[in-house]
């Protein structure tokens, strides 16, 4: 076996290898100022929807403040949807800025309960395939990890014993 590809299938093994967009702090910004203007109107709709896209943006967002700040905007605001579709819509960005916090049960958890409403949904079950990858990856990785740390300890009691 090549010698590069070698390398290349354990860089796509620690690789966070999903396909998840993520969203620049521009986008994230003009969000905000929609949300801003929105407020000034007396469209409910409206604010609704810029502030959907706003939560979007920010569970999307490579910094971790701007992910939880998604979180809190969308648990906050889950309660108040009206229809089927909206929790749904609402329930995935959840499980995407939990997925995003590395809170892979909670977000395994969202995604059936996503799931439930709209059982094909393809986005949500793409969503959960990464999630159960994530975490037998890190399982793997976590078993190596014990059993390394085993080994040198063993090694070093096994050394220690030839010593004397």
């Amino acid at each position: 076996m090549d010698i590069g590809k070698i390398f290349e299938s354990i860089g796509s093994f620690f690789g966070s290898g999903d396909q998840i967009p993520w969203c620049d702090r521009d986008v994230i910004l003009g969000c905000e100022k929609e949300v801003a203007e929105a407020s000034k109107e007396d469209s409910e709709e409206r604010k609704n929807e810029s502030i959907m896209r706003l939560s979007w943006a920010l569970v999307h967002s490579r910094q971790p403040d701007d992910v939880q700040r998604g979180i809190a905007m969308l648990q906050s605001s889950l309660s108040n949807s009206s229809s089927p579709l909206h929790q749904r819509e609402k329930l995935y960005l959840l499980a995407v800025g939990y997925y995003r916090s590395n809170e892979y049960s909670r977000c395994r958890q969202l995604l059936d309960q996503c799931l439930e409403i709209a059982p094909d949904w393809r986005q949500a079950l793409f969503l959960k395939q990464t999630v159960e990858d994530k975490i037998a990856k890190d399982g793997v990785i976590g078993i190596g990890i014990t059993a390394t740390a085993v080994g040198l300890v063993v090694g070093g009691i096994a050394a220690a014993l030839a010593r004397r």
